[in-house]
């Protein structure tokens, strides 16, 4: 019995010393990452074919139904080297990167492998394993070189004779379904091309090579040569020239997709965005975003993304219950952004390209669309409520402003508004409280008013009653508008008199008012102390020369709005003089006909 318990004690230590030296293995060993897979057999599939070029391959599961495919393993300084030798030869993707062994899982390729004889390739004396593995690279490397420097060689030699139509046809016939789609692409880039991409080439296909070859001084015989190929997708992929497309995979923001990295460059994360700023005067933008959430979640999005300037106003917009697409340009920028919802985690990314470019754009759009993958990973979630002094700021990215703001208040209850002209004047676009597109359906300059008719129909939860009898002079007045421009997301009431129903030169058409109104103030209503609405707040006179005390305002009279109205086709609704509200109640009285009239430029 003793014997057996000192043999176990026995085999047990050894195993003890077997996994500490297999983990101290694991924390100086370091890999260089090449390429990612989402499915096992496409991981062993990638990491052979690296295996013939390389000696040292391995692939190891990353979690979330990923795996790695890696170089290695090496000492860190030696793994450092061999990634900026290798990728400064065009031998890996130029998104490789040093990874500790640590961070991998169960290893799958090469088969029959185990971990633990992969780690222990640290364990040769003096690092000459790691020699021999330098060693062996070097001279791929070289003999990858001369290979490069003959094809360079023969690709300098003469070109061979013209093929004929017949030897022509006869190489198209090698083409794989693919290629044949992939002409007919960059046969429709190039604007001769018109019919479905179904690689068939009839009599439409080779009308389209016939006036690509006339286009391009070839001899138009319909059918495109081996060189002619060659030059038809030369020319469909020079927009790519000096963009630098490569693979750039976040795993903090669980994102792996294309971009054009040779004109922009990661700047740092704003949760939900990882940002891409410019770095040449073309002046691209790219945005990855990634934030967990849920369709509620992806709703607060939607309308958030739509205030930043980076989405110009005018452009489509696509929601469905489970993502959205924005598109937005101006005379700058065209802006695109793609965002979608699964397993808890929204994730997409934004483009902002320069305006007047859109053959480059498309492309390098419909490339990173293409290139788009999710991986396990999400960016935290923003702050719920921003810093005071970032107000005009979303995750750092500045909050489109509206030109000037004013207000407004419901006429019927088609949810037609009542507002000033001088608050709709130049206005490229307007909105009702920030969010409901509007236009200026009648106006009257004279007068000063203005009528909105909202895009989508409107519910309002109260409608201006007009007062039909004069009211008493020196009677309690209010005014309720946006005095501070949608600030406080409500607006305000502010009390005064009503001072004389005519203006200081005897203007037949305004009522004077003793009440210390805001620029924001301009188009609501004027109210009696039971609710009425006694006419419209006039936006105060804009002339320096002569200034008036704040506590002098204007507002048009009643019985001229309601002839304005009528002109409209508006039937106003019009009542005599009620008992008067508490405060309170006049306050909601005042908020609920109330909108925020905003001027977008």
């Amino acid at each position: 019995m003793l014997r057996r318990m000192m043999a176990a004690l026995a085999l047990a230590g050894a195993l003890t010393v077997a996994a500490y030296n297999e983990a101290r293995a694991q924390q100086q060993a370091y890999f260089i990452q090449v390429e990612a897979q989402s499915s096992l057999t496409g991981a062993q599939d990638t990491a052979e074919r690296f295996g013939r070029a390389f000696g040292n391959v391995a692939s190891f599961a990353l979690g979330g139904g990923w795996y790695g495919i890696a170089l290695g393993p090496y000492t860190e300084d030696e793994a450092a080297r061999v990634l900026a030798n290798l990728r400064g030869r065009g031998q890996i993707p130029p998104d490789s990167y040093v990874q500790n062994a640590t961070r991998y899982d169960e290893q799958v390729w090469p088969p029959g492998a185990t971990r633990a004889q992969t780690m222990a390739r640290l364990e040769a004396p003096s690092g000459a394993q790691t020699q021999t593995q330098a060693s062996e690279l070097e001279q791929r490397l070289a003999q990858a070189n001369i290979a490069q420097e003959q094809q360079q060689q023969t690709a300098q030699q003469p070109a061979p004779v013209t093929e004929t139509p017949q030897q022509a046809r006869a190489a198209e016939r090698e083409l794989t379904r693919a290629e044949r789609e992939q002409l007919q692409i960059a046969l429709r880039w190039a604007g001769h091309y018109d019919g479905r991409i179904d690689a068939a080439f009839g009599p439409n296909t080779r009308g389209a090579m016939q006036s690509w070859q006339q286009a391009n001084g070839y001899e138009s015989t319909g059918i495109l040569t081996t060189a002619q190929r060659a030059a038809l997708l030369d020319q469909y992929n020079s927009v790519f020239d000096g963009l630098g497309f490569a693979t750039y995979v976040d795993d903090r923001a669980g994102i792996a997709m294309e971009i054009p990295q040779g004109v922009v460059a990661f700047d740092g994360y704003e949760p939900p965005f990882a940002t891409f700023e410019p770095t040449t005067d073309l002046g691209a933008r790219v945005l990855l975003i990634s934030r967990p959430g849920d369709r509620q979640t992806l709703g607060g999005l939607y309308e958030i993304m739509q205030t930043l300037e980076i989405v110009p106003i005018e452009g489509e917009r696509n929601r469905d219950r489970d993502g959205f697409v924005l598109t937005g340009a101006n005379d700058e920028i065209v802006s695109h952004t793609e965002v979608g919802l699964a397993d808890g985690a929204i994730k997409g990314f934004t483009l902002i390209w320069p305006a007047g470019d859109e053959a480059r754009r498309t492309r390098v759009l419909s490339r990173m669309q293409d290139s788009f993958s999710r991986r396990p990973g999400v960016l935290e979630a923003p702050k719920a409520v921003p810093d005071a002094r970032d107000v005009d700021l979303v995750a750092g990215l500045r909050v489109r402003q509206p030109v000037r703001t004013a207000s407004g208040f419901f006429v019927d209850r088609a949810g037609r508004v009542l507002t000033s002209t001088a608050a709709v004047q130049g206005c490229s676009r307007v909105t009702l409280d920030s969010e409901h597109g509007a236009q200026v359906v009648a106006q009257d300059a004279e007068l000063g008013l203005a009528v909105l008719r909202p895009d989508a129909s409107l519910a309002p939860r109260r409608v201006a009653q007009f007062r039909a009898d004069p009211p008493r002079l020196q009677s309690e007045v209010a005014v309720a508008g946006y005095s501070f421009g949608g600030v406080l997301g409500a607006p305000t009431l502010t009390f005064g008199t009503l001072e004389e129903l005519q203006g200081l030169r005897g203007e037949a058409a305004m009522k004077r008012l003793t009440l210390a109104s805001q620029p924001g103030d301009a188009g609501g209503p004027v109210m009696d102390d039971g609710g009425a609405v006694l006419g419209m707040l006039l936006p105060r006179d804009g002339d320096d020369s002569q200034r008036l005390p704040q506590d002098v305002s204007f507002a048009t009279k009643t019985e001229d709005i309601l002839a304005f109205l009528r002109r409209a086709g508006i039937d106003a609704q019009a009542r005599g003089g009620s008992a008067a509200l508490d405060p309170e109640d006049l306050t909601r009285v005042g908020a609920e006909m109330t909108v925020l009239v905003s001027c977008w430029d």
